[in-house]
């Protein structure tokens, strides 16, 4: 293959190794950036190139493989020794099961027709108005039965430091689950 052939193929091939460069960086630059060092590394490499075989698969492959070392070599790298412990502390997945058990121990205490509104509308969704039609009662008896069942599960969960204002230690899915924000620190009396 001649010099000036292998040239033209390189700049016939541009315009769909433009669009491959964005798809891969989705940055306009970015991919003008990709696309010149790929036809770089082709033009250096055009010794390697065998006539006869696809140039447009051989031109792809080149620009993919140069944004697979871009990547790699862009990917942050530090010593361990230097990141903060608190970047690799996370919270015990073992005190939110426990929190869980309590919370799904207390539920079973509810009276079930305060423990099915809550459930229905709390973790299914499910709006006031479908909850009473769903279950043949008012809006309001819907409202009130899912109103006591949070007042009660968090009498149960809380105890009488939240009823003296103090924050105690609940999991998310609870705090959801009775409308309140999740503490994560307990406060000593």
């Amino acid at each position: 293959m001649t010099m000036a052939t292998f040239h033209d193929q390189v700049i016939g091939i541009l315009p769909k190794l433009r669009v491959q460069a964005l798809a891969l960086t989705r940055n306009r630059a970015a991919a003008e950036d990709l696309v010149q060092d790929a036809v770089c590394n082709a033009l250096s490499a055009q010794e390697s190139f065998i006539p006869g075989t696809n140039f447009a698969a051989w031109m792809h492959r080149i620009l993919r493989n140069r944004f697979i070392s871009n990547l790699r070599k862009r990917r942050d790298t530090t010593d361990i020794d230097d990141v903060p412990a608190h970047t690799f502390a996370t919270e015990a997945p073992h005190e939110d099961r426990l929190a869980l058990k309590e919370l799904a121990k207390a539920m079973t205490r509810l009276p079930s027709d305060q423990r099915e509104a809550l459930v229905m509308v709390v973790v299914h969704g499910m709006s006031y108005e479908a909850l009473a039609e769903s279950t043949g009662c008012a809006v309001g008896t819907a409202k009130s039965r899912v109103f006591r069942a949070r007042r009660q599960l968090e009498a149960w969960l809380f105890g009488e430091d939240q009823a003296r204002g103090r924050p105690v230690r609940v999991s998310r899915e609870a705090a959801n689950l009775l409308g309140q924000p999740a503490v994560t620190d307990s406060i000593a009396a």
